[in-house]
């Protein structure tokens, strides 16, 4: 027996003439080889491979060709599959390949029953190249025992369809690199050229699947999903076969249904080319660059390719956390069985199973799922093939055609992540484009470096202190112990209360609120308002409090000063600790021994004072001003933080200290000396630098955060035909208004994802109402699915406790909910489960698109767990090395760390990814 076996045979067959009845040629055998296990994508080129590795490689490939024609000859299945590899693949020019053993014998079981073989090769060509795989270019003379109309490809299919060929006469034309490829008469080639024009997803192609089963011999029986030729147009009015135009609406005007004929002939759609060479992963940068340019002035992308982008009416964008690429590719398993591993390159992973004689294949391998060839480090999608997916993914091989590998950004130092941007935050917020002035700086080669921000050219833009108020998601950043009146529901407020009474900063531990009820009392009536004024309508406080080291080794409050709007000292007081103090830490506090000897007044006495003093319409200011508010243990939603007026060039959570805004911005020295801070002087600092930012305008300070909402940007593109602008939605669990959902013009929060699909509808058909209570039409949908992230212990909303109580109810609805285990994650066919529910949703959000609607899909993020926990080990560690010496630390971060921290980071940005217009 030799040990080569054929990969993949690509039959050419050659149409004989009608006078010649029996073929003088039955078929061109193939040629090329790639061991690159890639011939499932590209098996346009990869017709013919061999395992290796062998002695003598041209006689053994000599002998397992000769073996080839004889076995062909003999009709017998057996033999012929023992030639095969395991995973060996037939192709014919135009047909989508039978890949795999079942397959195999399926497209030969037809072929069989169709044409008697007597095939003898003649070998033109053998080329070994390299080790582990060859070249090989045949001829094949065969002979009939009987009498055939025609032998060629388009006589054996209509032989299947039951046609007569009343003119057999064929067309060869010669192909590059001295292959044949037969073809009928033109009027032929083009009927089948038409009939494959396709102006839509995969779902409705279903009838013109079944033909194309029909008519192809190497499609087995019910695997419909390897289908190369696109769907007709499920919308079109102008079907063939439909009795007495029974397709076409007898109502419909003749300008509709001359509307109707130019929108077939431009129907919109987003394919993958597959001329196109990507030089990066897909980012999700990349998905929100080709919304704007479907909907807004973004450019064209490179990496897919767009038909008609006028005629997209409307963009769906479905965030899905939970689903991973190695799902598809059989990393991750969907029942039972093991997952394999999936850690390479397609073209790096050694095919191991090629190695063996198919003899030796055992059942169990031969029964073995196989799944898409693709990992995480590749830059091109895989066709989705229902062969090749779990069953609980094969619904998406219906609406898509393929899955795209999508990184999500992450920041990294030197050559180490450190952490991976929110996807949400990624998706919805866009760069502003620079202005033509910024441009040609930038084109001036004089220019380094970011476009400086100066007050020369700068161009004044008062702004009341109110837009400056530090919103729900940047006080979650910027780790604040959250004031109740940001909760709207009481289930909320009962959630956010356990959480603070399990991170000890609840009233039971010394805390106070300020009394707010709600964000609205804090608004002021317009007749209220000076004309002109900055602080509209609003008491400002500047804050700033010293704190010393107590033996518990927390951090208290041991001076506060208070400052109004004009300057003036409000307070100004030192304060006595209840604890011993351990460490006066005097060259940062100022604060001394012999200052707290004779005081009295008590942390608890300056909260009745700041109660008295703050009312709902006070805006606290302050400099990193969360750590002031723990000092004081005290909660107010109304603040403003220069750390994040004046942000780092890196983000969160770093900040630009006080002492280097004050130099830049107001070129004043602070914080000098050995003596420590002043907090009467931070405090005014802080004051003036706001006082500043109202007078300039927002993007004063902000460097190269040159970033917008994307609904803005939409918000500034008219709508097609319309005397209006585009709008958008946001759909989300929880209350997505007061975060990442402020700044679209319409917003629902849901509690399931069978809410998130109801809300959707309504958004698609203008029913969802806008602030103001009036319907409107939208033409951009961000919405998210949850309950499959929720099933694999992905969801982490810790921060945002107001949906904590929607969670535990949805563990509950789901079954996952365990007794005195919050930790969730299902494994096996309990995932599998977990993951067609929410394929089923994205079905049934596919179903209520309407047609000419863009839908996008992707995961976010790969798994964060890991991530989480590193990071919170990293605070911890943080906060223990700024008062503990190293050898008292709980926690010890060092290189090891370091590198597991980047790894996971890496891990995590790998995503998903699907686009089809409907």
């Amino acid at each position: 027996m030799s040990p080569y076996e054929l990969m993949s045979t690509d039959m050419k067959f050659v149409e004989a003439s009608v006078q010649n009845c029996i073929p003088s040629r039955y078929f061109c055998a193939a040629a090329r080889l790639s061991f690159t296990q890639k011939y499932v994508d590209r098996v346009q080129r990869a017709p013919i491979a061999l395992t290796v590795p062998v002695a003598d490689e041209e006689a053994q490939i000599t002998a397992l060709l000769h073996r080839y024609g004889t076995v062909l000859s003999s009709h017998s299945m057996p033999d012929l599959l023992s030639v095969y590899t395991t995973d060996g693949v037939i192709m014919a020019p135009g047909f989508t390949p039978a890949a795999g053993q079942d397959a195999l014998k399926a497209a030969y079981a037809r072929i069989f029953s169709t044409i008697k073989l007597e095939i003898n090769f003649s070998i033109d060509e053998i080329m070994v190249i390299g080790e582990g795989w060859a070249f090989a270019r045949t001829t094949a003379v065969g002979s009939g025992e009987e009498e055939l109309v025609d032998v060629g490809l388009g006589a054996t299919l209509a032989h299947l369809r039951g046609e007569n060929q009343p003119n057999a006469t064929s067309t060869a034309v010669e192909a590059d690199e001295g292959w044949i490829i037969a073809g009928g008469s033109k009027r032929r080639r083009k009927e089948r050229t038409n009939s494959n024009n396709s102006h839509c997803g995969r779902r409705g192609s279903s009838a013109g699947a079944r033909d194309a089963a029909s008519t192809n011999p190497f499609v087995p029986d019910g695997d419909l999903g390897d289908q190369t030729s696109p769907p007709e147009n499920p919308f079109s009015t102008n079907k063939e076969g439909a009795p007495n135009g029974a397709a076409k609406a007898t109502t419909a005007t003749r300008e509709e249904r001359r509307k109707e004929r130019k929108l077939e002939r431009n129907y919109p759609a987003i394919e993958h080319s597959y001329h196109a060479r990507l030089q990066s992963h897909v980012k999700i940068t990349d998905l929100q660059a080709l919304v704007l340019y479907l909907l807004a002035d973004g450019n064209a992308p490179q990496w897919v390719s767009v038909r008609n982008r006028t005629s997209i009416r409307q963009v769906v964008m479905l965030m899905v956390p939970g689903l991973e690429l190695g799902m598809f590719n059989g990393k991750v398993s969907l029942d039972a069985t093991t997952a394999i591993g999936v850690d390479k390159s397609v073209a790096e992973q050694a095919p191991a199973d090629l190695a063996s004689n198919a003899e030796e294949v055992t059942s169990a391998e031969k029964d073995k799922p196989k799944f898409l060839r693709i990992a995480d480090n590749e830059y091109y999608p895989a066709s989705l093939k229902p062969s090749r997916l779990p069953d609980a993914l094969k619904p998406l091989s219906e609406i898509f055609e393929h899955v795209w590998p999508i990184k999500a950004q992450g920041e990294h130092r030197g050559n180490q992540f450190i952490r991976v941007h929110s996807p949400i935050h990624t998706m919805l917020t866009s760069q502003i484009p620079k202005t033509k002035e910024e441009k040609q700086m930038k084109k001036n080669g004089g220019h380094k470096g970011p476009t400086p921000q100066n007050s020369k050219h700068w161009d004044n833009k008062r702004t009341p202190i109110t837009e400056y108020i530090a919103t729900l998601g940047e006080q979650q950043e910027n780790e604040y112990n959250l004031h109740p009146a940001w909760f709207l529901t009481p289930e909320s407020k009962a959630a956010a209360h356990k959480e603070r009474l399990a991170a000890g900063r609840s009233t039971e531990d010394g805390w106070v609120d300020t009394k707010v009820a709600s964000l609205e009392d804090g608004i002021v009536p317009e007749n209220e308002i000076e004309q002109g004024s900055v602080t509209a309508g609003r008491h400002i406080i500047s804050v700033d409090c010293e704190m010393c080291k107590a033996e518990n080794d927390q951090l208290v409050l041991t001076r506060i000063s208070l400052l109004n709007w004009d300057g003036s000292v409000a307070m100004d007081k030192l304060v006595k600790p209840d604890v011993p103090i351990k460490d006066y830490l005097t060259q940062w506090s100022g604060i001394t021994p012999a200052m707290l000897e004779n005081v009295t007044t008590t942390l608890s006495d300056i909260q009745k004072e700041l109660l008295e003093l703050i009312t709902p319409r006070t805006i606290l200011v302050g400099h990193s001003l969360n750590s002031d508010l723990n000092a004081m243990k005290l909660t107010h939603p109304f603040i403003i933080d220069t750390g994040i007026l004046f942000p780092h060039p890196r983000g969160p959570p770093y900040k630009q200290s006080l002492k280097w805004l004050a130099q830049k911005y107001l070129h004043r020295e602070v914080q000098k000396g050995s003596s420590g801070h002043d907090s009467v002087e931070d405090s005014k600092t802080c004051l003036d630098l706001v006082k500043q930012k109202c007078e300039k305008g927002p993007k004063w300070g902000s460097g190269d955060t040159n970033a917008e909402s994307i609904f803005k940007r939409l918000g500034r593109t008219p709508r097609p035909k319309a005397n209006e602008t585009r709008a958008g939605a946001v759909i989300d669990w929880g209350e997505p208004q007061r975060g990442h959902g402020g700044q679209a013009q319409l917003s629902k929060g849901c509690k399931t994802d069978e809410q998130v699909i109801e809300a959707i509808d309504e958004a698609l058909k203008g029913a969802m109402e806008a602030r103001d209570g009036a319907a409107a039409k939208v033409d951009f949908i961000w919405a998210r699915l949850r309950e499959l992230e929720l099933a694999r212990g992905w969801w982490d909303d810790a921060k945002t406790a107001d949906v904590e109580l929607i969670r535990q109810n949805a563990l509950q609805r789901l079954g996952l909910s365990k007794d005195g285990d919050d930790e969730v994650e299902v494994q096996g066919s309990e995932l599998g489960d977990a993951v067609a529910r929410t394929v089923k949703h994205i079905t049934q959000i596919y179903d209520l698109l309407p047609r000419c609607t863009a839908l996008i899909v992707y995961s976010g993020t790969g798994d964060p767990r890991e991530i989480r926990r590193l990071q919170a080990m990293q605070q911890q560690y943080r906060r223990e090395y700024a008062t503990k010496n190293w050898d008292n630390l709980s926690v010890k971060w060092t290189d090891t760390e370091v590198q597991a921290l980047s790894q996971a980071c890496q891990d995590a940005r790998n995503g998903v990814g699907f686009i089809v217009v409907k």
